[in-house]
């Protein structure tokens, strides 16, 4: 399978999530600007969107949406715990946290990326940000992880995504639970390993 990624975008999360769980990838990056990967291909062909990650599978199908793509990697090894079996109210805790990660914060931390927003929807997107780490920090309080004591896939996408927290300039000093997780996965070897392949390390 092959990767399309940006170094240290959200397809960061789907990146640990293969090196947790043991699947080889063939990583492919891509120019955020000019659209084009390492070897001058046109990434618009492959995803007309032009985001990343867009992962392509052995049959040639592609996958995009961080969301799913962590899922759909996660389920190719069900006992590496990254995604709990279908069915089980524990997946759906997992899939409700991968929602709120995508609507609520990725979504949030956009527009600080894209030229041109106003300096007042900065503002109000660090305060939206805020009060939503505000719940993640108290879920996370006695607890390793998002779910508890598993590493599931949605905490690599929300280490991923909170990995741009000093970059907007929104501080996380305030909530000491997250900084904790911060921390903890920042550890773990997969996700080492993830940023040394993606130039971040």
């Amino acid at each position: 399978m092959k990767l399309f990624y940006m170094p240290g975008a959200c397809s960061l999360a789907p990146h640990i999530v293969a090196n947790e769980a043991g699947i080889p990838l063939d990583l492919v990056k891509v120019d955020g600007k000019t659209k084009k990967t390492e070897t001058e291909q046109n990434y618009l062909a492959t995803n007309p969107n032009g985001y990343v990650p867009a992962l392509v599978l052995d049959n040639g199908e592609t996958l995009t949406e961080a969301s799913v793509v962590v899922q759909y990697l996660a389920d190719r090894k069900p006992g590496s715990g990254l995604m709990p079996a279908a069915g089980e109210m524990a997946r759906y805790r997992v899939q409700q946290w991968l929602a709120f990660i995508a609507t609520e914060l990725h979504k949030t931390f956009s527009p600080f990326f894209k030229p041109g927003t106003p300096e007042e929807t900065k503002t109000a997107n660090r305060q939206h940000l805020a009060r939503r780490l505000g719940h993640v920090d108290a879920s996370l309080d006695g607890k390793t992880f998002l779910t508890g004591g598993t590493f599931t896939a949605a905490d690599a996408y929300l280490w991923t995504i909170l990995g741009w927290a000093k970059a907007v300039g929104l501080d996380l000093s305030p909530f000491a639970n997250v900084q904790k997780f911060m921390a903890t996965v920042a550890a773990r070897p997969a996700v080492v390993r993830s940023l040394q392949e993606e130039g971040l390390a």
